[in-house]
């Protein structure tokens, strides 16, 4: 359990030090990602940009299994 937080935490450490750079990335802007405004209402889902991160998600735990 302690080597899972400690690993955790070097995770969002390495995170944090990378997010000026995840924020340039067009994540949440992608062409499949659907914005609907109308009056007095905004809907957002980031359809395309939640296959590109479940992909690559699956496909960091793939390499890590092997």
């Amino acid at each position: 359990m302690g080597r899972l937080l400690i690993g955790v935490g070097v995770l969002f450490l390495v995170l944090g030090a990378l997010w000026p750079w995840f924020s340039r990335l067009p994540l949440g802007r992608l062409p499949g990602d659907i914005h609907i405004h109308r009056d007095g209402m905004d809907f957002y889902f980031p359809l395309a940009t939640s296959i590109v991160i479940s992909i690559l998600i699956s496909l960091i735990l793939w390499l890590w299994r092997r």
